[in-house]
């Protein structure tokens, strides 16, 4: 028996046809209208323009403020934060210092907290000296603050003759930190001399020592280029300025978390540090 086709779908059909006909036509109204707000005569009305000048140039401040000036405007702020937690705290110095009052530092404090180890810069090089060192290193130990040296590693000048000029200026005692390997710049001949010439240092100042140098870097550049064998064993000393906590994930003994430090005794600017352990845990890493 034969079906009689259904009339009803053909209707459907047209009442489908007039919704989207009547749906395009809204959209197309739509647009029309969206369009006559941002053109005039075929080009961008004035209003619209200077509009997306002023996103653009609201995007870009936004950008700049966050991350170049609000860091460096609170430095000193973020600086506080470290003295309110319980830390042992110590600084770096060199030349830069000028003339420092050692005893007025045994005695200074920053927010109750004092000063118990300093880091002084030594050499520089295959033969600079800090003219400050000799002086500062002898007399720091009298008032009673563990000290250590520093040498600022050049990759274009032999590990060797580097080693040389740190070992014969510092000689380092029982109660001393490890000697410190600062590494910041790279060299002419990139990532592979830097850290053969590293690696050597390193080598060299532990068989005369006879004690694990620690390793100087900021975040990104340990990050970078020491993150890798046969540099994860040594101790890490971390700069890594204005920041409230560390990005770096791995171990670490010493932070330096500022350039804006303040202290009787030193006239100008210092470093200040914190070490990642209480003092006991500081003098069980000196040297014995």
């Amino acid at each position: 028996m034969k079906r009689q086709p259904r009339k009803t779908t053909s209707n459907k059909k047209k009442g489908r046809a007039k919704k989207k006909s009547t749906k395009g036509n809204i959209w197309q109204n739509l647009k029309q209208r969206i369009c006559s707000l941002f053109l005039r005569d075929g080009e961008l009305a004035p209003w619209a323009i200077w509009s997306g000048v002023s996103l653009v140039g609201l995007v870009y401040v936004v950008v700049v403020y966050f991350f170049f000036f609000r860091p460096y405007l609170l430095r000193d702020e973020v600086q506080d934060i470290y003295f309110l937690r319980p830390y042992v705290h110590g600084i770096d110095i060199s030349h830069h210092q000028g003339d420092i009052d050692w005893g007025k530092v045994s005695l200074a404090t920053y927010r109750d907290r004092p000063i118990n180890f300093v880091f002084m810069k030594a050499t520089e090089g295959g033969d600079f000296v800090d003219d400050s060192f000799r002086y500062n290193f002898s007399t720091v130990r009298e008032h009673g603050i563990v000290r250590g040296a520093y040498h600022f590693f050049l990759p274009d000048v032999p590990a060797d003759v580097q080693a040389s000029n740190f070992i014969r200026q510092v000689q380092l005692q029982p109660g001393d930190l490890p000697p410190v390997l600062d590494v910041e710049v790279m060299g002419k001949g990139g990532v592979e001399q830097l850290q053969q010439g590293v690696a050597k240092w390193l080598s060299i100042v532990e068989r005369h020592y006879g004690v694990a140098p620690i390793i100087y870097a900021s975040y990104k550049f340990k990050t970078n280029y020491l993150n890798v064998p046969p540099f994860t064993h040594y101790p890490y000393w971390i700069a890594h300025y204005y920041v409230e906590d560390l990005e770096y994930k791995g171990p670490w003994k010493f932070w330096q978390h500022t350039d804006r430090g303040r202290l009787d005794g030193i006239g100008t600017r210092v470093d200040l540090n914190i070490f990642n352990g209480n003092l006991e845990e500081l003098m069980q890493l000196t040297i014995r």
